[in-house]
């Protein structure tokens, strides 16, 4: 018997003994039957077992192992998390009671410290709750997530309006205005006072009940939208014949036979519900119809008219926000949102998006004249559509640029490319990526792999990085990147979890996985998120966080580095033949690459403008069918294109706050993309310039939060940012001076 099993065995006993003397006394002084005390005794032994259980759940427990302890993914069960739950929010409320029932008065040592350091097992908890809701989800893990969702918007109210532990944070930000703290010290007093502030911590009485009933009602309400998304996404699923692949490549043709077929469909094809399957056939798919009945089903998620709809939910959500900045004293969601951000105001978010949207739109009529004129020159006898707008647009580019995107996705191997991204990661970070031995950490799913990130050249351990790269039932659609543990180094040197996560269809073993020129800038803009996390240089947990529309700066500006010669000319090569792709194909795509830019910014700025007009309105008659259409039409949306995210699957915006009056970020952070790109581009070595690179990890990624990103940006550029590189990116006239 192993020493460990000798310590638990030796714990259980040491568990049960007070239970054991209590049963001998009794026993004692007692007449009762030996059945009974048979009963007796197996009951003691089992309210032992359970509170055992209680004390070494899986989901709480410390993370051991190699590499600073990595979460136990093999150890998880949807039936530990309700009480995993329940007892990290025990445990952390314990740790804010013991912060506030200190008698000194208020310092960053004794007050803010324990609020950095408050909360660990909850947040390893969040952790395995995080893959179950975007990578696992199961109608087991639904069942908990409703049910905990309100339970966890009150526990986070007990926090963020505790009087007592706002008061002892309000004391040190008083103190600290008038004396200072260090710069890293400071701002985690500043956002952490800001961050009480702006959720309710100042209200009192009814309106500070009223303001934590809100919070747990939009728990519930957000849950339901994800899941009515996901409900969709999953349950809509498009089968079609041999007779009706005309125009679709072979790779998505035997990635859609292996999805019909894991579905029980063998011998037909899979059109799912999802980005990463539906882009693509209507790219390339010859059938009209199905284009249309594809394009149908992806943007009628959430919208179905029946149980799953999100249209009510939606209303009740803005209403419900409304109603609860008001208690604050703003006109509006989006006024109360943006105070932190770099826009400040939804005026200054407007004016950025209104500045571009005319560009982008005009842009459109030119896009939709040429693809009509192919359409009436082939004699098809149509108006374009948007179900036909990827289909011509793709005619198009052949036409004007001689470029095929299926030519291009050759060169385009998710393996090979994963390479350019540990590349790209050591020419610019020094960092370097090894596959961790197969079996030494633990991981969700078979198809997620793990690398070790360490220093180049000193070999130190930075941290690890996880891949989640297909497409499955359960998991959300799209691509993200989160953190599993974040570094820091105020209570001993915490290394990097960090993940990505794709929906890429999964091909048959040993078939090559080609994606698009698209998706590949997708990858790399995920891995911009872990770098970012990765390279991190904070001393503070709050450092670790963000400014919305700046976060997504640095994972847009790594994806400049796919179109670079030096990942060109080493990773993308063809799949069947391993030559590196011709210089005039790579000529063909730098040629087009200002190509269709009217589509891409006019979907995205639309669903930009409506989630700020959402969020400046008032909500009270709302009926969003009406006020989608009328708004759209109102900014002159073309009838060739919709949203990227129509309102009832706008999860950005209404399946949690994260981008709730922001995304607006994406078009925020890509004017900062655009001059930072230009820098790179006019240094001595280009792109892979040294002396670019040290200064952009050491102004823009290493740290984090812990400086204004304003302030950041012009210690790396020595300006602020301007447009203009923006409009000339993609292909707009740059705006006059005056």
């Amino acid at each position: 018997m192993k020493s460990s099993d000798l310590n638990s065995k030796y714990s259980y006993f040491h568990l049960i003994l007070p239970y054991l003397k209590n049963y001998i006394v009794m026993k004692s002084t007692s007449m009762l039957k030996p059945s009974l005390w048979f009963g007796l005794l197996l009951i003691l032994f089992t309210m032992a077992f359970i509170q055992k259980q209680e004390d070494t759940n899986p989901l709480l427990a410390e993370w051991t192992g190699p590499y600073g302890g990595v979460p136990a993914f093999d150890k998880m069960d949807v039936a530990a998390l309700k009480p995993a739950l329940e007892k990290g929010m025990e445990l952390n409320l314990a740790e804010i009671d013991a912060i506030t029932s200190n008698t000194e008065a208020p310092t960053f040592e004794n007050t803010i410290i324990p609020l950095e350091k408050a909360g660990d097992e909850l947040g390893r908890v969040f952790t395995y709750y995080g893959i179950w809701s975007s990578n696992l989800s199961s109608p087991e893990f639904r069942a908990v997530q409703a049910e905990m969702a309100p339970k966890l918007s009150a526990f986070f109210s007990k926090i963020n309006q505790n009087e007592a532990l706002f008061e002892r944070v309000k004391v040190v930000y008083e103190n600290s205005k008038k004396d200072p703290l260090p710069a890293d010290q400071q701002r985690v007093v500043d956002l952490t006072y800001e961050g009480f502030a702006m959720n309710g911590a100042e209200l009192d009485g009814e309106a500070k009940e009223r303001y934590a009933a809100i919070n747990q009602e939009l728990a519930k309400l957000h849950t339901a939208f994800a899941n009515n998304v996901l409900h969709d996404e999953e349950s809509y699923v498009t089968y079609i014949s041999e007779d009706q692949l005309s125009g679709l490549p072979e790779s998505f043709v035997k990635a859609s036979a292996k999805a019909a077929a894991d579905r029980g469909h063998e011998g037909e094809y899979a059109i799912t519900n999802t980005r990463s399957s539906m882009d693509p056939f209507l790219t390339y798919s010859d059938e009209r119809e199905l284009r249309e009945k594809v394009w149908r089903t992806y943007y009628s998620r959430g919208d179905n008219g029946d149980e799953y709809d999100n249209n009510d939910i939606i209303v009740k959500i803005l209403q419900l926000r409304n109603e609860r900045v008001q208690l604050l004293g703003y006109e509006n969601y989006a006024t109360w949102r943006l105070q932190d951000r770099m826009a400040k105001t939804p005026e200054n978010a407007l004016k950025l998006m209104n500045d571009v949207w005319p560009a982008a739109i005009a842009r459109v009529e030119e896009e939709v004249a040429d693809m009509q004129a192919i359409a009436d020159q082939n004699g098809d006898g149509i108006t374009i559509e948007p179900w036909d707008y990827r289909y011509y647009a793709e005619k198009v580019r052949k036409a004007k640029y001689d470029l095929d995107s299926d030519e291009v996705k050759q060169y385009l191997q998710l393996d090979k490319l994963t390479d350019a991204l540990f590349f790209t990661a050591g020419e610019l970070f020094n960092f370097e990526f090894t596959p961790v031995p197969e079996g030494s950490v633990p991981v969700f799913h078979e198809d997620v792999k793990v690398w070790e990130v360490t220093d180049k050249d000193s070999g130190e351990h930075i941290g690890l990085w996880y891949l989640d790269p297909y497409a499955r039932p359960g998991k959300r659609s799209g691509a993200w990147a989160t953190t599993y543990r974040s570094h820091t180094t105020f209570d001993g040197k915490e290394t990097v979890l960090a993940s990505n996560n794709s929906n890429f269809v999964k091909g048959a073993p040993g078939e090559a996985i080609l994606i698009s020129w698209d998706d590949a800038e997708t990858l790399f803009h995920e891995f911009g998120h872990a770098l970012h996390f990765l390279s991190s240089n904070v001393k503070y947990p709050t450092l670790n966080g963000g400014v919305r529309d700046y976060t997504e700066f640095q994972s847009q500006l790594l994806e400049r580095w796919l179109s670079t010669d030096k990942v060109i000319d080493q990773f993308l090569v063809h799949y069947k033949t391993g030559e590196v792709m011709p210089d005039e194909l790579i000529q063909k795509i730098k040629n087009a690459s200002t190509f269709n830019q009217g589509f891409a910014t006019t979907e995205y700025l639309a669903s930009s403008i409506m989630d700020m007009k959402y969020h400046m309105m008032d909500p009270t008659d709302l009926d969003v069918d009406s006020f989608e259409r009328e708004e759209l039409n109102k900014i002159h949306m073309p009838d060739e294109i919709v949203m990227r995210h129509r309102s009832t699957q706008f999860g950005h915006i209404f399946s949690g706050e994260g981008y709730a009056a922001g995304y607006y970020g994406y078009l925020w952070a890509d004017v900062l993309t655009s001059d930072a790109a230009e820098a790179f581009a006019n240094a001595p070595g280009g792109f892979y310039d040294k002396e670019m690179a040290e200064r952009c990890v050491k102004y823009l990624f290493a740290p984090r939060n812990s400086i204004d990103p304003a302030e950041a940006y012009r210690l790396f550029r020595g300006r602020d940012a301007s447009i203009d590189a923006l409009m000339r990116d993609r292909g707009f006239p740059v705006p006059s001076a005056d």
